[in-house]
């Protein structure tokens, strides 16, 4: 890399850690706790690149960003903060950071994305627009975990993009909700939101019609999957014959289209019309980080909406964090709204969940059951599902290296984590040969890394 980088930063840690790295990698380093100074810097023509945090002793560094725009257009701007929610990402994105990591952050991550910035600067050095207005905090959406933060900067990024979204998860995850937040923290807030069934497509004039109701603005298929192949194929001619102004079609699934394309049950083009740009909402037993966040989240908002203010005990709240959520985000939370309208006391004890949960659909704990059952049970029930949701028809062909793959894939990546990626080390955990782990990871295409979280 080869430019002059100001990082604004009131962890000397990080600072520290920035200076040393970006020195080695070819730039010089200007490092200060203080946006004021961060500022003097950007007015007398310092820097070729900014890194700033968000909360900073004499200010937000996202309020900053449109006064380093007016004073420097075309001057990029990385954001790293620990404020970590889908807002920082939103308004950085408003804000026309150049990028934007969330707190703990991957260094080497960082350094490619300041390289890149420094060479779009090189390439483009064009002006770049102004921020946008300012919007509520207020967003349904929460979460920390490293799975959430790439689905926030990836909703940052095709906020404004004019590509169709597709958005896929299990029932539950929250995937009308982001196609909502999409809307409304775009270009098009003021434009109508529409969310489209077969009946708006029906007769000569459906489509024109849903086209009339949007008006440029955004139009949501729900669970397109469920389509029939008659509205499937309306679908299709109306995306073909948008008129001006064309509006924003986004759609979303919980089944798995690719299935369904290969049994004939949905359409091959519309699938490529719609999934311009795919976001996979993780089931909330994949990120349980988030749900004690979320749990508390449901609290306050049921005490916004009048209910008697609860707090959970600490047994109570283990008790809801290994819980595997079957029903996702929807399910916690109205499993939270019960127990705050059925628990007795201010503080909702792991008696009150369990009488609540011994209600919810049977499933097992996200810690494993109780009564020890081992791996190849938990094995054996997810391979019995598999089967159970082919209706009696045999899986395709191929079972066998299709179940070693996914079960090795994440062994093999969890055993590297867990090392450091040493491969020497992971190949004496897993109890296998180099060479053989060698060839795993090129075979089934793992990454491997060496990775350093900054606090």
């Amino acid at each position: 890399m080869d430019g002059t980088i100001l990082v604004a930063d009131d962890d000397r840690t990080i600072r520290t850690v920035l200076t040393q790295a970006l020195t080695r990698a070819g730039c010089k380093v200007h490092a200060t706790s203080s946006l004021m100074t961060l500022m003097r810097w950007v007015e007398e023509g310092k820097g070729d690149l900014v890194i700033s945090d968000v909360i900073m002793p004499d200010g937000n560094g996202l309020e900053t960003l449109p006064k380093i725009t007016a004073e420097r257009p075309g001057l990029p701007v990385i954001v790293i903060s620990a404020q970590n929610t889908i807002m920082t990402a939103i308004q950085a994105a408003e804000a026309d950071a150049f990028d934007y990591l969330p707190k703990p952050f991957d260094l080497p991550d960082l350094m490619k994305r300041a390289s890149r910035a420094l060479e779009v600067k090189r390439r483009a050095p064009t002006p770049r627009p102004g921020a946008s207005e300012e919007h509520s905090d207020e967003l349904p959406l929460v979460g920390r975990t490293p799975a959430m933060q790439a689905l926030y900067r990836l909703v940052a990024r095709v906020m404004n993009t004019e590509l169709p979204v597709m958005i896929t998860g299990e029932s539950g995850t929250g995937k009308s909700l982001i196609a909502r937040a999409i809307h409304d923290f775009s270009d098009r807030r003021t434009m109508p939101f529409v969310v489209a069934s077969s009946s708006d497509l029906t007769g000569v004039d459906g489509p024109a019609n849903l086209l009339a109701r949007a008006r440029g603005g955004s139009i949501l298929f729900d669970e397109v999957g469920d389509l029939d192949a008659d509205t499937q194929a309306r679908i299709v001619r109306m995306l073909d014959t948008f008129g001006d102004p064309a509006p924003r079609i986004m759609a979303t699934s919980q089944n798995d289209l690719s299935d369904q394309i290969e049994d004939g049950a949905f359409r091959q083009d519309l699938f490529y019309r719609l999934s311009g740009v795919v976001i996979a909402v993780p089931a909330l037993r994949d990120r349980v980080d988030d749900i004690p966040l979320l749990a508390e989240h449901f609290l306050v908002r049921a005490e916004r909406e009048g209910a008697p203010m609860r707090r959970f005990s600490d047994p109570a709240m283990d008790m809801i964090r290994s819980y595997s959520w079957p029903g996702n985000v929807r399910q916690l939370g109205n499993t939270v709204r019960r127990l705050v309208v059925t628990s007795p006391e201010d503080e909702i004890s792991k008696a009150d969940v369990d009488h609540v949960l011994g209600n919810q659909p049977a499933m097992e704990p996200l810690g494993g059951r109780p009564d020890g059952d081992k791996l190849s049970a938990s094995v054996g029930a997810h391979l019995r599902r598999y089967f159970d949701l082919h209706g009696g028809v045999l899986p395709p062909p191929g079972l066998y290296q299709r179940i070693l793959r996914e079960v090795e894939t994440p062994l093999i990546e969890i055993a590297l984590d867990a090392t450091g990626g040493n491969q020497a080390k992971c190949a004496d955990l897993l109890g296998i040969n180099r060479n053989t782990l060698r060839k795993k990871i090129t075979e089934l295409d793992i990454r491997v890394t060496r990775r350093r979280k900054l606090m």
